[in-house]
């Protein structure tokens, strides 16, 4: 299988090991280079100011807190970014309606797609 996303640059923000696991695994399997995985808000605030990211996969409920101030950084620097949570759409806070959500449990091959979309990749 030919790599989708050779070269992107994604955060991961998880506070969960073996989601975090997993999704380095699969990204890494596109061959996009992995910024993190970082476990909450504070790991992942210089991460998410300076890096050079073409994409972020953000757990909402990090130990830290919400997530949202990393989202909100991002979005200021015109980098997207899909929003995962095991408490469903109900989770994007107020005002921010646009911010995309993926549920957990989720699913790799429909995650990859959405970055490619994100992204303007074809998959």
């Amino acid at each position: 299988m030919n790599p989708r996303l050779p070269g992107k640059r994604v955060m991961i923000v998880d506070d969960e090991p073996m989601v975090a696991m997993l999704l380095e695994s699969a990204l890494s399997d596109e061959d996009c280079i992995i910024i993190g995985p970082f476990d909450g808000v504070g790991s992942a605030t210089e991460a998410a100011h300076g890096e050079s990211l073409d994409f972020a996969l953000l757990d909402v409920n990090v130990a830290d807190g919400k997530i949202y101030p990393i989202a909100q950084v991002l979005e200021s620097r015109g980098i997207p970014f899909l929003l995962l949570s095991g408490f469903g759409d109900g989770d994007v806070p107020a005002g921010h309606e646009h911010w995309p959500m993926a549920g957990k449990p989720f699913s790799i091959e429909p995650m990859i797609e959405r970055i490619c979309t994100a992204l303007g990749v074809a998959c």
